[in-house]
């Protein structure tokens, strides 16, 4: 990969975010700048995010992003190789904020414009950090994507699993609202979580021992509210210890279910695409910590290295968007300033139905 400058935009949910990524002579990225806005304050009044709430957000901030990236970064925009934006998959009306703000960018600089997938920059994003090789086995985990891949190469990508109902990270908010969490739920699961007991309830591990690494969510999340259901106070209330137990158990049957799953679709990489260079974890759900030991134990057995980005690289980022959009121009893939933002995009478009039929449910 030749030396570039690129400048990372990202708007396809709820965080304004731009960074600048510079690429050595040797191919080795640096993240100089990454700016993230977080729209947290703006949502938590409505317990989830907002899609009109969250474009007009972006509408207000991602001119002063921009700019506060390229200050930190000490680059002028002259200087960019390319502006990169995420163009889908995401809030139509977040992804158009940022796409129109890099269509803008490049017709005025004269530079390439770079419409990135923003699963993509999530898989690419150890290659960022951690310089991981193709192929490699990648674990999606997000609010809105739960999906095993092989990835053996920039766009080129296998889906091996995916969930069947809700998203790992979606299922985490579902059981944060029903115990009376406050906005954002995962993150305050996992911290009830660390003070409660993992044993109490028997949750169960969906589709554990299945030959084919698919998820499912909805029958554990069915299960936490009917145990939740059955403590509640004549009030409806729970006790701090029944709530901390609840989601301990949660998360531990979670962590549990993501481990057989993956065991599962280390065999099958194997088995169709040969040996993997690690397992890497890549989505927000990546930054929960008994998820990341779990998966280290599994990895470990199975003679791979585990590979997760930081936690401030797991969550939506414009590094990630800048990398991705360096890794396509380096292998001279660009887009006309008519690409059109999309809010489906899926990596695998050949297998964007579950298991090709085999669960008979949509992704």
């Amino acid at each position: 990969m030749r030396p570039m400058l690129v400048l990372g935009i990202e708007t396809t949910c709820d965080e304004t975010a731009a960074a600048v990524v510079r690429v050595g002579a040797d191919g080795r990225g640096t993240i100089l700048s990454n700016v993230v806005r977080t729209q947290i304050e703006d949502h938590a009044p409505y317990g989830g995010v907002v899609p009109e709430i969250a474009a007009r957000a972006h509408v207000e901030v991602v001119d002063r992003v921009v700019a506060e990236a390229l200050r930190q970064a000490d680059t002028k925009a002259g200087d960019l190789d390319a502006v990169a934006a995420a163009g889908g998959p995401g809030l139509v009306g977040g992804v158009l904020v940022g796409l129109t703000t890099a269509k803008a960018m490049a017709l005025v600089l004269g530079k390439p414009l770079v419409a990135v997938n923003h699963l993509e920059a999530h898989a690419l994003t150890a290659r960022l950090t951690d310089g991981v090789a193709f192929p490699f086995l990648l674990l999606l985990v997000s609010g809105g994507h739960t999906q095993l891949l092989a990835v053996t190469g920039v766009g080129a990508y296998a889906k091996l699993g995916t969930t069947i109902d809700d998203a790992i990270g979606e299922a985490f908010d579902k059981v944060a609202k029903l115990l009376g969490l406050p906005y954002p739920g995962g993150p305050e699961v996992e911290r009830r979580a660390a003070g409660g007991d993992p044993r109490r309830f028997a949750f169960p591990r969906p589709l554990q021992g299945r030959p084919e690494p698919d998820f499912s969510l909805s029958g554990l999340k069915t299960a936490v509210r009917i145990a939740a259901d059955g403590l509640r106070d004549p009030s409806g209330a729970l006790t701090e210890k029944d709530i901390a137990d609840i989601c301990a158990s949660f998360q531990a049957a979670v962590a549990d279910m993501v481990a057989d799953r993956c065991r599962v679709a280390i065999r099958l990489f194997r088995e169709r695409h040969g040996e993997p260079t690690a397992l890497v974890v890549a989505g927000g759900v990546g930054a929960n910590q008994t998820l990341r030991a779990v998966l280290q134990k599994t990895a470990e057995a199975v003679g791979l290295p585990l590979v997760v980005p930081p936690p401030k690289l797991c969550t939506d980022n414009g590094a990630m968007i800048a990398w991705a959009g360096a890794e396509r121009l380096g292998l001279g893939l660009t887009d006309a300033l008519d690409v059109a933002p999309r809010a489906r995009w899926p990596l695998d478009a050949a297998a964007a139905t579950i298991g090709s039929g085999r669960l008979g449910a949509k992704a």
